[in-house]
């Protein structure tokens, strides 16, 4: 839902060149209603009948970090981010609790970087080739998109990075902080006839807060844009990302989080628990614009990623050190897919009917070996030696009916068919523990927004999709190789009702309510010596509210609240636990709270700006029994921006600084769900700061 008052109006995203100066919110309220991609279709975000989430780029950049999305994404209502602090694991992203239940990466919420997937056929995303520097426009659809985007869509997150239009713009911004935190990037951009280039090149380091965190790595992100004509253009873009070292310092006991919080686990610290990534993306989309209204796009893309893993795991049969053996997984990835997506207006004026289809491709390829490992070191053969492939194809339609100016009708349809494949290298003992698992399964929504008024729109949709086990999910409950015959994928049926608008021109806000059923839930059931076991385990039932509430009252000031209310239950939960059944039916789902608030105070008078922010979250189960209850933040945490902004000719000095959780509050950021030995904690540092600069030179306007 697009809550906030910049969010509201803000357009497709302002060009590289028109970030210098920042029109205020009194401005913003005559620009054109937001229109939207995320709907894989232009539509006006005001009428559409799905929650949409809107930030602009000085929303995701100004006086930020820009290492994390926890500090531009908790502006939107329905989304929660929390922080592990740890490099190694990425944030803990929910959308309505879709993607809570992830221990690492992110899970069960579709990622797209100008229009690219960052989301593999099993439902996993990562965001190595993410660049929050050069980001101009994030658009988030919170609710299920199953029937436009297919598996593992219980929300979608889509990033726009910035075009530049004017004959040549260079950014540079450095900055640096706490626990050795730092980070420098230039952007380059250029227009020059009917070509378009940017290109951001950015390095970071830290030494984390805690013990054994350290994280280092750089990115390059270019792109090319070339109008072929009046009615098409041909793209390309180039993503690489070497992140050599990102040590993962665990999850804490309670006791140890109690006597000394900003330490590891000293299984993590003996085994070298680290992750080394190099990654590189390469896409080309063409895109086609007809005179009225007709649309075509067809992009592919490949992607290289080597994953380079020392883990605390133990081995299956550890030599005698076990204090400093581990397991060394190395995973050699390929991908590459096709996307193909068209819109065909069939009829103009009252009753416009508008039709759009397309399909997804998509191949995964992992050539997976898990070795010992002594102090993180890989020492003699693979005990795992196995290659999986996941293959996808999803074809999609969409109908966008206004059968009268005040009603808009959205209804779509998806068919997703998902071959998993694996191969045993090794046959130990002379069996292939090899196989092959084939899901499928239909998606489908339909939803209708009624305009009560020129500035207030109410709607109302159902929809159903699906998400299945990625391949390390699917790990076999039996041994190591092969994939777990039993596991099979998750399916839910959510509906929403809300509304959204304006009063007064000053004064925005949006209110959603749903309720999702989720049946043979993917679940975590157990642990054992670091390696996560997971089953069909029953029935979950989500019922929330989000808000969002925006007012403007004077031109250098305005507020800013977004609030989330989950109830996050099992239905039903049966789980085997040795020769018994466990019964946990009515038990909450840990790692997600039930309780999320932000709010922010801006005062912006001439050049400079000050922001006090306020975050708070509610308390969390770390087990699914609900035994290990974690304490929510209290009356929160609080940080305060302050930045500038200088112009002399078209050129801009933009310097900031932060103080993070001012009031040195001890907190949990996040949780480790069902962790081995109750190591369930991963603690938030306290008082931190930043500071930095950045430095914007750009011809003048032609």
């Amino acid at each position: 839902m697009i809550s906030l008052p910049v969010a509201l109006l803000a357009l497709q995203g302002p060009p590289a060149a028109d970030t210098a100066t920042r029109a205020d919110t009194a401005k913003r309220v005559r620009l054109p209603p937001v229109t939207v991609s995320v709907t894989r279709s232009a539509e006006e975000g005001t009428r559409l009948p799905l929650a949409i989430g809107v930030l602009d780029g000085p929303q995701v950049r100004a006086a930020q970090l820009t290492l994390g999305l926890d500090e531009s994404l908790s502006r939107l209502p329905g989304v929660v981010v929390l922080n592990r602090y740890n490099y190694s694991l990425d944030q803990r992203i929910s959308l309505r609790g879709a993607g809570s239940r992830a221990n690492f990466g992110l899970r069960g919420v579709k990622v797209l970087i100008d229009g690219i997937p960052q989301t593999l056929p099993d439902g996993q995303s990562q965001l190595t080739n993410l660049e929050l520097g050069m980001v101009n426009r994030i658009e988030v659809l919170t609710g299920s998109a199953g029937a436009l985007y297919g598996n593992a869509a219980g929300g979608v997150l889509s990033f726009t990075t910035e075009t530049p239009l004017l004959p040549w713009t260079a950014r540079l911004r450095i900055e640096g902080g706490s626990f050795g935190t730092w980070k420098a990037q230039s952007v380059m951009g250029t227009q020059q006839g009917r070509l378009r280039a940017l290109g951001s090149l950015s390095r970071f380091g830290s030494d984390g807060f805690r013990q054994h965190s350290a994280a280092t790595g750089w990115q390059f992100n270019g792109k090319v844009e070339y109008d072929l004509g009046g009615h098409s253009t041909l793209g390309v873009r180039l993503a690489l990302a070497d992140a050599p070292r990102a040590e993962n310092p665990g999850a804490l006991t309670i006791e140890e989080y109690t006597q000394t919080r900003d330490s590891a686990a000293a299984s993590n610290i003996f085994r070298g628990a680290d992750k080394s990534v190099t990654q590189q993306q390469a896409s080309l989309r063409y895109r086609w614009f007809g005179t009225r209204g007709a649309q075509l796009e067809v992009t592919a893309f490949g992607l290289l990623r080597d994953l380079e893993n020392p883990l605390a795991t133990p081995p299956p049969t550890p030599p005698s050190n076990t204090a400093r053996s581990g397991t060394y997984s190395s995973i050699d990835r390929r991908v590459g897919g096709v996307r193909i997506a068209g819109t065909l207006p069939l009829s103009r004026g009252s009753a416009a009917v508008r039709l759009s289809a397309g399909v997804d491709l998509q191949r995964m390829r992992d050539h997976r070996r898990n070795l010992r490992s002594f102090e993180g070191r890989p020492l003699g053969s693979a005990f795992v030696d196995q290659v999986e492939s996941v293959s996808e194809l999803g074809p999609y339609v969409q109908l966008h009916w206004a059968p009268v100016d005040r009603v808009l009708v959205l209804a779509a349809a998806r068919y997703d068919h998902l071959v998993f494949r694996v191969r045993d290298d090794l046959k130990t003992g002379g069996i292939d523990r090899g196989g092959e698992r084939t899901m499928s399964s239909p998606s489908g929504s339909l939803g209708a927004s009624y305009l009560i008024a020129p500035e207030a729109t109410l709607y109302l949709n159902g929809a159903t999709s699906f998400e299945s086990p990625t391949t390390t999910e699917l790990v076999n409950t039996t041994g190591t190789l092969g994939f777990n015959t039993e596991l099979g994928p998750q399916r839910t049926l959510s509906v929403e009702a809300g509304a959204r608008g304006r009063i007064a021109g000053i004064l925005d806000y949006s209110v959603a309510a749903f309720g999702n059923r989720i049946r043979d839930a993917i679940i975590q059931a157990r642990e054992v010596d670091g390696r996560a076991y997971f089953e069909n385990a029953g029935r979950v039932r989500v019922r929330g509210i989000e808000g969002g509430l925006g007012v403007q009252p004077l031109s250098w000031a305005s507020l800013h609240a977004t609030y989330t209310y989950g109830s996050y239950r099992f239905a039903e939960y049966l789980i085997r636990n040795g020769a018994t059944t466990d019964t946990l039916d009515g038990n909450r789902l840990a790692g997600v709270p039930r309780h999320f608030l932000r709010a922010m105070l801006e005062i912006h008078p001439g050049p400079f700006r000050a922001e006090l922010e306020q975050l708070t979250a509610g308390s969390v189960y770390g087990d699914d029994r609900n035994t290990m209850l974690v304490e929510g933040w209290g009356a929160g945490v609080t940080t305060v921006r302050v930045s500038g902004e200088w112009l002399w000719g078209v050129n801009v000095l933009r310097p900031f600084a932060a103080i993070q959780n001012i009031f040195d509050r001890k907190y949990v950021g996040s949780v480790n769900l069902n962790g081995a030995g109750a190591r369930i904690l991963e603690p938030a540092p306290g008082r931190s700061a930043y500071l930095g600069f950045e430095l914007e030179l750009r011809s003048p306007s032609p």
